[in-house]
Parts: structure tokens; C-alpha cells; sequence
């Protein structure tokens, strides 16, 4: 049993007993105690992402946000945005060129220093199969494959700034949607051979950012910095926008759902569990949901179902989608 075992068990709703972002800083005592320790959270315009730098703020980290739009990014984060320990980038996860160019801005102002990374920007529901820039599939380069080059940028910083009772973390929001897929093959990550459909290319996204994480662990665990994915919850975001006001309607409609969505304020919690909780200090590899260790599940294929599944640990293809990941964002292995 977790310490918030008891406050998941029996959810009711949107602002229930379970806890909140800024709760977790509070229980795990880091009100002020990360100054001069550097986060860097993406997808800061609304939503979780938005909650996630509210509760970091207050740890006096000084936090490195990125979002696509600036001046809505601004107007979601007032209440922090003026401080001097607060830094907003614009960054398009879609353009690797926008990537790189965020990478250098990171690493020049915080002076190579990087200890929490949290890729958290995200998005679902591109009803048509539509291609970046670069040339990839956009929910698999939005979701994982810009995500995994701004990690390789960051990653001699993440590396070099890890310490013996801070070590380095990398925080992959993913979903329960993992659950419902199988990685795709290595020469149809964006459906070059037909059959697109957007759940499976929102799920194929989100299952790449758990493989993400495991390897990140068994690669650099032993160097201090970790990988930790996680599945941050149901919750009524703009990330649902592309599928318009019927899908809303029938989440609404589904009295399960109903019950387990949580609120901003709560859906950011397992994100700031995974970035901070003392619990995961010098650990990671895993996959967490409800501000926890995720559970066994059923072998079900449900997007929202409960608990990891036989394919959300699996190191074949993780090393696989590593190999095949450095190759399309143009970098070498360093193993």
C-alpha cells in the first residue's frame, strides 16, 4: 500500500479526496528546498502542464517551460511567470530544428546545469494521417520522437548534474492508452503502410514514452540519472480539442469515467510524484499511476484500464525503438 493508496480506492469525482500537485511538494517536505536545482517541463500552455509548473514553482527550482504559444502560455502561468527563477521557451515538438533551438537556449541560461526533465507536451485525436516536417507521423514526433531529441540534447547536463542525494530524472507522461497496442514495426512507426487510425497512432505514441523511460533507467540508472513514465489520469484537457465536443459528451455520459476524473490540480500529482518524491530518490525504470507504483493489470487492451500490462516492460523492443529513434532524429548511439 502507498501513501495515497487510500485516497484512489474509492474515487468520486473531480476534487475528491485524492491528492493535488502542490500537495505531493507539501508531503514530501521540498517547499523551497530545490533552489538552485534546474526542472524543465514541456507543454506549460494549459492543462496538467500548466498545474505541473504551479506546484514546481513552489519548490524554488528555478524551471526552464516550453510551449508552442507563448502569450497563452503567459496568461495560463501569471501568478509565476515574473519571477526571476522562471524561464519561457517557445517550442514546437513537431520541428526538430525548434527542438535543437531550445535545447541550446536551455543549456546556455542555465549554464549546462539540468536536474529534472519533464516531457509532458502531448497531443491526440488528428482524425487524418498527417506528416511533420520531418517527415514523421504527428502524434509519434509530438508525443515521442521530439521528446526523445530534446532528452539525447539535455541528456550531458541531466548526466552532469545528477548527486548523490539528487540524482537526475526524466519524467515521460505517457497514458493508459499504452495499454491498448503493441509497438509498431520499425518501417511503419507512421503508417507507411496504410491503415492509420488515431487511436492507435495516439496509443503507439504513448507506449513509445514508457519504452523511453525503461531504457533511459537501464542505460544511465547506474550514472544517477532515471526514467520514469507514468499515466497521469482522466482528465478534461484541451488535449481532447481535435475530437471535438462529442467525444467530451460521451465521456461525460460514462458514469465510470465520470468517477475516476480528477481535477488539474490532481491530474498533475503523479507527474510532480515522479519528478520529486523522496519514495523515488536513486530509482526509476518504472511505470506509475495514482502518485504510485503501478500495479499488475489485465492483459486486456482497455485504454482506461487499470495497472501495467505485458507489453509496458519489455526490453527487446525498447532497445529497438532506442536504435530506430536515434536514426530518425540524425544522432549516433553512444553505447
Amino acid at each position: 500500500m502507498g501513501k495515497y493508496s487510500a485516497a484512489h480506492a474509492s474515487p468520486a469525482g473531480a476534487g475528491d479526496a485524492r491528492p493535488t500537485a502542490l500537495q505531493i511538494i507539501q508531503d514530501n517536505d521540498m517547499e523551497g528546498k530545490l533552489a538552485g536545482k534546474v526542472i524543465v517541463v514541456t507543454g506549460v500552455t494549459s492543462g496538467i502542464g500548466a498545474e505541473t509548473a504551479r506546484a514546481l514553482f513552489a519548490t524554488g527550482a528555478t524551471l526552464f517551460l516550453t510551449a508552442r504559444d507563448i502569450k497563452a502560455a503567459e496568461a495560463s502561468l501569471s501568478d509565476i511567470v515574473q519571477s526571476d527563477h522562471v524561464f519561457l521557451i517557445q517550442m514546437d515538438l513537431n520541428s526538430f530544428s525548434s527542438v535543437r533551438a531550445t535545447a541550446d537556449e536551455i543549456l546556455k541560461q542555465s549554464k549546462n546545469k539540468v536536474n529534472v526533465l519533464v516531457c509532458n507536451a502531448g497531443i491526440m485525436g488528428i482524425k487524418t494521417r498527417t506528416l511533420t516536417e520531418d517527415g514523421h507521423e504527428v502524434h509519434f514526433q509530438a508525443n515521442h520522437l521530439g521528446h526523445f531529441l530534446l532528452f539525447e540534447l539535455l541528456k550531458p547536463a541531466l548526466l552532469a548534474s545528477t548527486a548523490p542525494d539528487f540524482n537526475s530524472r526524466c519524467v515521460m507522461v505517457s497514458s493508459s492508452a499504452h495499454r491498448a497496442t503493441t509497438l509498431r514495426d520499425t518501417d511503419d512507426y507512421s503508417f507507411e503502410k496504410g491503415g492509420y487510425n488515431l487511436e492507435e497512432a495516439y496509443a503507439n505514441s504513448k507506449l513509445a514514452n514508457v519504452y523511453v523511460a525503461n531504457e533511459i533507467e537501464r542505460r544511465y540508472g547506474s550514472k544517477g540519472l532515471h526514467g520514469i513514465s507514468l499515466h497521469p489520469g482522466a482528465i478534461a484537457t484541451n488535449i481532447s480539442r481535435n475530437l471535438g465536443p462529442e467525444f467530451v459528451a460521451q465521456i461525460m455520459a460514462n458514469p465510470y469515467l465520470v468517477q475516476i476524473l480528477k481535477n488539474l490540480e490532481q491530474g498533475a500529482a503523479t507527474t510532480v510524484y515522479a519528478a520529486i518524491s523522496k519514495d523515488w530518490e536513486g530509482k526509476g525504470g518504472k511505470y506509475f499511476e495514482d502518485c504510485e507504483e503501478a500495479k499488475r493489470g489485465e492483459d486486456d487492451g482497455q485504454t482506461f484500464g487499470v495497472g501495467w500490462v505485458k507489453q509496458t516492460y519489455d526490453p527487446e523492443q525498447e532497445a529497438r525503438l532506442w536504435k530506430d529513434s536515434l536514426k530518425m532524429v540524425g544522432l549516433q548511439d553512444d553505447e
